[in-house]
């Protein structure tokens, strides 16, 4: 058995106990909006994002969780297409 094998594949936290809840969403002051004429559904968004706060929708198309998506910008920077603009909040 190789050291890979014993490893656990992802952030997993192990222990629950150390989780608190968080809705970073809370101190958001911009959010991402989706041009669903530019999306090509490819993914890139929901890869990269560091909170995994972006959800496929059923259409395939996706979308921000307001309770987790804290508007670092990510998804835009990393959209190939165009198809996520920032904006304000509010």
């Amino acid at each position: 058995m190789s050291m890979w094998d014993k490893n656990k594949v992802g952030c997993i936290l192990l222990d629950k106990k150390l989780a608190q809840p968080c809705n970073k969403g809370d101190k958001r002051t911009q959010k991402p909006a989706w041009d669903e004429l530019k999306c090509t559904k490819c993914g890139l968004c929901y890869l990269f994002c560091p909170d995994a706060a972006i959800k496929e929708k059923a259409d395939g198309f996706f979308t921000s969780d307001v309770d987790y998506c804290k508007g670092c910008g990510i998804c835009a920077r990393e959209c190939w297409f165009g198809a996520i603009t920032m904006a304000k909040e509010g």
